[in-house]
C-alpha cells in the first residue's frame, strides 16, 4: 500500500521536485508551504508521514512539529502516532539535540530523500532499539 505523505516546505521548487520524485517512487504526496497550511492538511488527510522542513521560512519546523503533534488526535498513543520526519539541507549533526528533544520520528537530509529512506526510518523505529 502506498504511503500517504504530507510534504511541508516553503521552497516551491523543492516542493515540486520532491513531490514528483516521491510520487514516481510510489508515494501518495500532498503538499503544504506553511505551518498553518500543514495543520489544516494534516487534519484533513491524516497522512502516514509528514516530511517537514526545519527552516520553514519565518517558522521553525521544530515549533510546527510540536504544534502538529499536540493537535493529533489519538485513541491509542502507541498505535496512532503522527510520524513527523524533519528534512533539511543541513546535516542531522547541526540539529542533533533539537531533533532528540522534539516529538519527531527522525531526520532525513534533503539530498537523501527517497521513499526507501522514509520507509527504512519508519520501519527501524517500529522495530525498536
Amino acid at each position: 500500500m502506498a504511503l500517504r505523505c504530507l510534504l511541508v516546505d516553503d521552497d516551491a521548487h523543492f516542493l515540486e521536485s520532491a513531490r514528483v520524485l516521491l510520487q514516481r517512487e510510489g508515494m501518495q504526496v500532498h503538499t503544504a508551504s506553511s505551518g498553518a497550511e500543514a495543520a489544516q492538511r494534516v487534519g484533513e488527510l491524516r497522512p502516514d508521514v509528514v516530511l517537514l522542513d526545519i527552516r520553514l521560512g519565518e517558522e521553525s519546523g521544530f515549533t510546527v512539529a510540536r504544534e502538529l503533534h499536540a493537535a493529533w488526535p489519538t485513541e491509542e498513543p502507541s498505535e496512532d502516532v503522527l510520524k513527523i520526519i524533519l528534512i533539511s539541507t543541513y546535516s542531522e549533526a547541526d540539529y542533533g539535540r533539537l531533533i532528540e528533544a522534539s516529538p519527531v520520528f527522525g531526520f532525513i537530509a534533503k539530498s537523501s530523500l527517497s521513499t526507501r529512506a522514509i520507509r527504512e526510518l519508519i520501519e527501524g523505529r517500529a522495530s525498536g532499539p
